[in-house]
């Protein structure tokens, strides 16, 4: 049923279960969302503390720094979706990796009121020096699950991610 080491983990599902049991709810569906959170979560938290405090980078300054490596340069508004914050809190974010000569902003070709955010070799350097390290700490997250397993997971969130896509788009 449930891996060796999950008692409070299933213990914690079932006080949710008896507490929410009189109501109509889809207590599957709950549980995995639930546990794609707290995981989420704790990787997002061992990451920072383990490989990304080091480097002085936030979550959001190293995930836009990694999605300029791998997609180049980027209109803000699209990073900030791709890093997955408001435009407004990506520009703070723009703001401090500017300072640290890791990006500079780009007036857009044909809109004066766009920017385009472009990695400096500075960024590109940074981001390269951490991705190492972090891939290392991703490797020991999920030590516990074979190749098969892992291959398997990745599929099943793709297709959670599927379902999502979307899905607050209005109209």
């Amino acid at each position: 049923m449930g891996d060796p080491g999950d008692d409070d983990l299933r213990a914690a599902e079932l006080n949710v279960a008896e507490a929410l049991g009189d109501l109509p709810l889809d207590f599957q569906a709950l549980t995995v969302v639930s546990n794609i959170f707290r995981t989420a979560t704790a990787a997002r938290s061992h990451l920072e503390r383990t490989v990304l405090a080091k480097h002085r980078l936030s979550w959001s300054a190293f995930v836009s720094l990694f999605v300029l490596l791998v997609w180049g340069d980027l209109e803000l508004r699209l990073l900030a979706h791709e890093v997955g914050v408001t435009p407004g809190t990506l520009s703070g974010v723009i703001d401090t990796l500017e300072r640290r000569a890791f990006v500079k902003r780009v007036a857009h070709p044909t809109d004066g009121r766009r920017v385009i955010i472009r990695s400096t070799p500075a960024g590109v350097t940074a981001v390269e020096s951490v991705i190492v390290a972090f891939n290392q700490e991703e490797s020991f997250i999920t030590k516990e699950l074979s190749a098969t397993d892992r291959g398997e997971l990745a599929r099943l969130l793709r297709r959670v991610l599927r379902t999502l896509d979307g899905a607050d788009s209005p109209g």
